[in-house]
């Protein structure tokens, strides 16, 4: 049930064009979320109450927080599950298919790398992790440096290769 209220609030959010639409309905639901956060996919989890997002957190595309698990079952026959809050400090970036799990508490100003599978908390602040598991592979400093060639806003980027239709055109062409 909750899928389907997450796409309602998601199309309005849409159609409004305001991304506090969203985040109301994941706070709502238990969840902590601070101001002005983009959230691209459906981040509920069966104890919402376990998550907490700072300010200005961008959240991609199917990443997913895991609060709790059930493999303590197998190891200890007195207890059914294993669970943790989650943590995201202000200004933080979640890429796409990340994974965060359990008892995990990002500092503030962290990117976490597409794909990465987050096991353990990070204090350390302008880093960037990820892996599996994930861990520091750069700072901030050394990503804006590298990235200068690539970096740019919406304006640059359609002054830089127009529009789509002709972006697509000059890569056939270039192949």
């Amino acid at each position: 049930m909750n899928h389907i209220k997450y796409l309602f609030f998601h199309i309005m959010s849409k159609i409004f064009h305001n991304k506090e639409i969203l985040n109301n309905f994941f706070r709502r639901c238990g969840m902590k979320i601070g101001n002005n956060c983009t959230i691209c996919c459906n981040i509920m989890t069966a104890e919402p109450y376990f998550v907490e997002i700072g300010d200005n957190v961008t959240i991609s595309g199917n990443v997913k927080f895991v609060t709790h698990d059930n493999s303590i079952a197998k190891i200890d026959k007195h207890h059914s599950n294993v669970f943790g809050y989650i943590h995201v400090g202000n200004n933080c970036f979640i890429g796409q298919n990340a994974l965060i799990l359990y008892g995990c508490e990002l500092s503030d100003n962290i990117i976490v790398a597409a794909g990465a599978v987050v096991t353990n908390s990070f204090s350390e602040e302008r880093i960037i992790i990820g892996g599996n598991p994930a861990r520091k592979i750069s700072t901030w400093d050394k990503f804006e440096q590298s990235s200068k060639g690539f970096a740019m806003n919406r304006a640059e980027m359609k002054e830089k290769f127009g529009n789509k239709n002709n972006f697509l055109k000059r890569k056939v062409k270039a192949d």
